[in-house]
């Protein structure tokens, strides 16, 4: 959500020259009293002070589904997700709104017949000459075809992504090989191992950009699950060696699974870089919420670099340039946990591993009805 001062100077047509003096009053002059009934590409919804629906136009019965006499009266908040409704989002809205003048928003919105659909929002606060708010006007704008061209070109950049990294990686085994059969400085050898990091780092930034795009699709899960698939992608064939699940409770998320399940694969990716011992992953419930939990018993990582290790680019001074990588991983884990309103955290002891936890908000199991 943005909130933005509506302090802009609105673009008003050329009037007659009659009216030069007073612009605004010839517009009203010349618009229809329907003007409104007359757009049907945007929704407008005209809403009293407490976010009652008293206005409606053709446009909003085309995206929203509701005919003027089945919505006029009810609560604006009926538009909008059960878990939106829960964290109050409608209110904070309109509080927003009264507030700056006006607020923007872009989510999902809910139909009369359950579907969803991506949408523009903009709701302006409408006030008296004495400055008193006397009800509200909500401009909706459906923009879903865009969303999923937009989520198409991401989920194609992941694939991408993924294809030009893994016969990169197996490209840079070889090398190691080579080179251990030519002089440690042998110039090409080098070069071509820079090369190698350099298309490793590429493709690492084009997956980190594709999974760090917000709203690619939220949806219910389980966390275990989610640590599951993370697993999976990762060890896909070294699963029963390398891992040991612990507590793996079935705590419900509400997110974007494909970019929590990144989140945890990017943390299970240094692990398994970082250490050569059983990675242990448990998932349960906190006060804060859930938690995934992955601790490897490498290297470990310098005390001076746990505040700066989840900064893009950063490696931390164990980091050997052998590794690989280029710092992004870590940096793209605390960036899709914040869109989620979460937290990540590194412990950590020289010599002895490394743990991480990732912890979002738990899913409320209650629905909170309609109002």
């Amino acid at each position: 959500m943005s909130v933005a001062e509506d302090d802009a100077t609105p673009y008003l047509p050329a009037v007659p020259a009659s009216d030069e003096v007073r612009p605004i009053a010839s517009l009203r002059r010349a618009l229809p009293p329907d003007w409104d009934g007359q757009v049907d590409q945007f929704a407008i919804v005209k809403l009293d002070g407490g976010g009652i629906v008293r206005g409606w136009n053709v446009g909003a019965e085309l995206i929203k589904g509701y005919a003027e006499h089945e919505i006029v009266g009810e609560h604006f908040s009926r538009f909008y997700r059960d878990e939106d409704r829960r964290r109050g989002l409608p209110d904070k809205l309109l509080a927003a709104a009264q507030r700056e003048g006006h607020v923007e928003d872009v989510g999902w919105r809910v139909r009369k017949d359950g579907s969803e659909f991506w949408a523009s929002v903009t709701i302006s606060a409408i006030r008296s000459e004495s400055g008193q708010v006397l009800g509200f006007v909500k401009i909706v704008r459906d923009l879903t075809s865009e969303k999923q061209s937009t989520d198409e070109q991401a989920a194609l950049q992941r694939t991408f992504a993924h294809d030009l990294l893994s016969p990169v990686t197996a490209l840079r085994g070889y090398l190691e090989l080579v080179a251990e059969e030519l002089p440690a400085d042998h110039r090409l050898i080098q070069l071509a191992a820079e090369a190698s990091d350099h298309l490793v780092a590429m493709a690492q930034a084009l997956m980190a950009d594709a999974n760090s795009r917000p709203e690619r699709g939220r949806r219910r899960a389980t966390l275990d699950l989610v640590a599951r698939g993370a697993v999976a992608l990762v060890l896909p064939g070294d699963a029963p060696d390398r891992v040991a699940y612990g507590q793996m409770d079935a705590v419900p998320v509400v997110g974007d699974v494909l970019g929590l399940r990144r989140a945890v694969a990017n943390v299970l990716e240094n692990a398994a870089k970082y250490s050569d011992d059983v990675i242990e992953v448990e998932v349960y419930e906190t006060d804060e919420g859930a938690t995934v939990s992955v601790r490897d018993r490498g290297r470990g990582i310098h005390p001076d670099d746990l505040r700066t290790v989840l900064e893009e680019g950063e490696r931390g001074r164990m980091a050997d340039a052998r590794d690989g990588g280029s710092g992004i991983g870590l940096a793209s884990v605390r960036h899709i946990v914040q869109e989620h309103s979460g937290t990540v955290r590194i412990t950590s002891e020289l010599g002895s591993g490394t743990t991480v936890t990732l912890t979002i908000p738990r899913a409320d199991d209650e629905v909170t009805p309609s109002e």
